[in-house]
C-alpha cells in the first residue's frame, strides 16, 4: 500500500468510527506524519485527494477557516468525475440522460407535496417565465435549478447527490445540442409548459403523472436535439 493510502485509510476509519464529523478538524499537518509514520508529502497527497472528493476543505494561515476542516459535498466529486469520464467518450451522454430519466422519474414519483423545495421551483418557473426572455445558458441555469429542486423534493440524500452530479456532467453538452434545435424560443416555451404540469403534478399529489411527464420531458428535449442520431 502506498503511504498517502495508509492516511486515506485512517482518516476513513476515524470517520466510521466517529472520532471524526461533519465540521471537525484533521489534526495538523506534522501531527499527522508523525502518528503515522509517514512523510508530510503523503499528507498532502491524501487531504488533496481529500478535497477532490468533496470531503475535506484546506485553509491556511490562523483563524476560524485554517487547518483541514471535514465537509460533505459528494455532488461536486461524483460531478467532476462524471464529466472527465463523458469527455472520455467512455460513458456515452446517452446513458447518461437515460439515467437520469430513471432517477428523476423516481423523485418526481416520491415528491412530498409539502416538500419546501416545491415553493423554490415555483419561483424558479417564475424567473424563466420573465417577459423579456433569457438567454440560452440562463434558461439551462434555472432549469437545472428546477430539477435539482424536484429531487431534493423527494428527501432522498444518495438521490440528490447522484441527481447532482449527474445534471452538473451534462449541462455543458445539453447547452452544445441547442445549436441543433430549429427554433430554440419555441422550444424554451414547450419547456416551461412542461415544468408548471410537473409541478402541478407533483404537487397534487399525482405521482404516477408527475413521473410520466418528467420523463417525456426529459427525453423529448434530447431527442428533438437530436442525441441519439449520431
Amino acid at each position: 500500500m502506498r503511504t498517502h493510502q495508509l492516511v486515506l485509510h485512517w482518516i476513513e476509519d476515524r470517520l466510521s468510527a466517529g472520532d471524526l464529523a461533519v465540521g471537525g478538524r484533521l489534526p495538523a499537518e506534522r501531527t499527522l506524519a508523525e502518528q503515522l509514520q509517514v512523510s508530510r508529502t503523503s499528507v498532502r497527497e491524501a487531504i488533496r485527494i481529500l478535497e477532490a472528493m468533496g470531503v475535506v476543505r484546506s485553509g491556511v494561515g490562523s483563524g476560524p477557516d485554517a487547518g483541514t476542516v471535514v465537509i460533505s459535498d459528494p455532488a461536486a466529486a461524483l460531478g467532476s468525475a462524471l464529466r472527465l469520464h463523458v469527455a472520455t467518450q467512455h460513458l456515452p451522454v446517452a446513458d447518461i440522460v437515460e439515467t437520469r430519466v430513471l432517477l428523476e422519474s423516481w423523485a418526481a414519483a416520491q415528491a412530498r407535496r409539502d416538500a419546501p423545495e416545491l415553493e423554490e421551483a415555483a419561483t424558479l418557473l417564475a424567473a424563466m417565465d420573465a417577459p423579456e426572455g433569457l438567454s440560452v445558458d440562463d434558461f439551462l441555469a434555472l432549469d437545472v435549478r428546477f430539477h435539482l429542486a424536484l429531487a431534493h423534493a423527494a428527501g432522498n440524500a444518495v438521490v440528490s447527490a447522484m441527481m447532482g452530479s449527474l445534471r452538473e456532467s451534462i449541462q455543458g453538452y445539453a447547452a452544445r445540442l441547442t445549436g441543433n434545435l430549429p427554433d430554440w424560443n419555441a422550444t424554451a416555451s414547450r419547456l416551461r409548459t412542461e415544468h408548471h404540469a410537473i409541478l402541478a403534478a407533483v404537487k397534487e399529489g399525482d405521482g404516477s403523472r408527475a413521473a410520466r411527464l418528467v420523463a417525456d420531458h426529459i427525453e423529448g428535449f434530447y431527442k428533438e436535439a437530436g442525441l441519439g442520431a449520431g
